[in-house]
């Protein structure tokens, strides 16, 4: 990575930070600035504009979450840990693994009616969790781990429904009891459908 590159890398990572914990509405460039050290002049010379920079600042954001989602699951072996480490991965939301909690929540909010480009990232992002979970889940019918009575694609879904609205409503509360319930009460279920191996 080129000096350039890394100049440009580290305006949005700083970045990333104030739009999560502000939103992208409420940071102006002049704070981008001040986080990041640098100048207009540089700051123009790698974005067109905050737009630009925060699309870029998005992705590696969702970026973090990815790499986190698939280190976490590639680490077991079988369908039930797989999807209870994933789960696990949420159960701090006052601690979130991204500063300012997550950035589902935080954006999908804010560009629901202002930021279509923001908008379709987060959707391909909630879409790509949701396959990832549910192919886990085939995987577990198809080696005789889990009975084929659950559904994978709603199984899926409800998991990241329960984690997106347990992260709003922890922050919210101040608590991280309602998604320590979600968490116990998915993995009951999923562990329901387990089946004895002869």
């Amino acid at each position: 990575m080129s000096k350039g590159e890394q100049k440009r890398q580290f305006i949005i990572e700083q970045a990333a930070i104030l739009f999560n914990e502000r939103g992208i509405a409420g940071t102006s460039v002049d704070e981008v600035l001040e986080v990041a050290n640098t100048s207009k002049g540089c700051f123009y010379g790698h974005f067109e504009s905050k737009d630009e920079l925060a699309q870029a600042a998005v992705d590696y954001l969702l970026g973090k979450l990815n790499d986190r989602r698939n280190n976490t699951v590639s680490k077991h072996k079988t369908a039930i840990a797989k999807i209870n480490a994933a789960l696990d991965n949420s159960k701090n939301p006052l601690k979130s693994y991204i500063e300012g909690g997550c950035p589902i929540v935080n954006f999908s909010t804010e560009t629901d009616d202002t930021n279509p480009a923001i908008k379709k990232k987060l959707k391909d992002m909630v879409d790509t969790a949701i396959t990832t979970y549910a192919n886990i889940i085939q995987e577990g019918i198809d080696n005789g781990e889990l009975s084929n009575a659950i559904n994978p694609v709603e199984f899926a879904t409800r998991m990241m429904l329960s984690i997106e609205g347990g992260n709003a409503i922890c922050r919210v509360l101040n608590s991280t009891k309602p998604m320590q319930i979600m968490i116990k009460s998915l993995k009951t279920e999923l562990a329901s459908y387990a089946l004895e191996k002869a």
